[in-house]
């Protein structure tokens, strides 16, 4: 696919690796419509990608509500008059052991909440299913078929502390190859991309020196990879017609 001149819809899109993935889309000219939680990161984001030329669209939404995944597919076509791509980028963490115990009594003490597996499972689950389901009712309905491009995570293999976060982004993958299979006859690809470690802001910010140091050694690259390769990825994804049903990690060689 061409971007040029396309829409292409990225949820999440106004900070870290979404606005990274929507700057790379506007600098190929796509026409963007970014859909994200707060007013004021989205007035932000598309101040700086409007200032480069491209025309950019901001819906704010939350993505596990039905009515505001409709809603922000729906803005694309009423803006732009069409759907090519949606880059489900939206998502949260809510890291927890699923339990632990006290050292003295044995019994119980901490467990992951019902709260923490809900929370994640609907944004980062459910989310994906939402916005993904509304994304293909339009490409399939304006017959100009496109590209839904999911974002898992190398946690999809399994990663400690993080049983809810590693089940929505294992089940991103399933639906990647279910969805590909099921949306070809309207000629709609779907792909995912499973990124490692990577140094967002927040992440530089944050993250201690020690134990960043310890993290690079688990990663062969020998760093964190950058927000722009995770997009890059997604660029490649869209533009190669022949890629579908599959998930591309961006992990540096890392395995957990």
């Amino acid at each position: 696919m061409d971007i040029r001149d396309k829409v292409v819809v990225v949820t999440g899109g106004a900070q870290g690796i979404g606005f990274a993935i929507a700057e790379r889309f506007a600098k190929a000219g796509a026409k963007l419509v970014l859909g994200d939680i707060k007013q004021d990161v989205l007035d932000e984001a598309k101040q700086k990608l409007s200032a480069t030329g491209a025309k950019v669209h901001a819906v704010v939404c939350n993505v596990s509500k039905e009515e505001d995944a409709e809603r922000l597919m729906q803005a694309a076509v009423d803006e732009f008059g069409r759907l090519d791509v949606a880059v489900l980028n939206a998502g949260i963490l809510r890291d927890g052991l699923l339990l632990k115990l006290d050292k003295e009594t044995g019994k119980v003490k901490r467990k992951m909440s019902l709260e923490q597996w809900q929370m994640v499972i609907d944004v980062n689950l459910t989310g994906v299913f939402l916005t993904g389901r509304e994304a293909a009712v339009r490409m399939a309905e304006l017959g100009n078929g496109g590209a839904i491009v999911m974002m898992s995570s190398i946690a999809a293999e399994g990663n400690f502390g993080q049983t809810n976060y590693s089940a929505t982004k294992a089940g991103v993958r399933a639906m990647a190859v279910t969805w590909s299979r099921e949306l070809a006859r309207y000629g709609v690809r779907v792909a995912a991309v499973a990124p490692g470690f990577i140094g967002t802001p927040m992440v530089k910010k944050d993250m201690k020196a020690e134990a960043l140091e310890k993290l690079l050694k688990m990663v062969p690259a020998g760093r964190l990879g950058e927000p722009d390769e995770v997009a890059h990825t997604c660029q490649f994804i869209v533009e190669n017609d022949f890629i579908t049903g599959v998930t591309l990690g961006v992990t540096g060689g890392m395995k957990l």
